[in-house]
């Protein structure tokens, strides 16, 4: 933030400054989120590889994509 100019918003909103639903809203994204990338994990390492469709480790490597790793995992990934 520039000092010298008070005109200037403030850009960058803290996570206490949210509304508490916004607050609930992100923790509870957050939660499922991480959940889903657990779950694709353990399901991965637990499933055969001839039950998998391509190499295993590129499936892992995919959960560490937000959002999109797990579900094309639970989507494409399983036979």
């Amino acid at each position: 933030m520039n000092s010298r100019n008070p005109s200037v918003a403030k850009a960058r909103t803290e996570f206490a400054d949210l509304p508490t639903t916004a607050r609930v809203s992100i923790i509870v994204a957050a939660a499922v989120e991480v959940t889903s990338k657990i779950a694709a994990w353990v399901d991965l390492y637990r499933r055969p590889a001839d039950k998998v469709r391509g190499p295993k480790w590129a499936w892992a490597a995919a959960q560490l994509i937000n959002g999109f790793g797990p579900a094309a995992y639970w989507s494409f990934g399983r036979k």
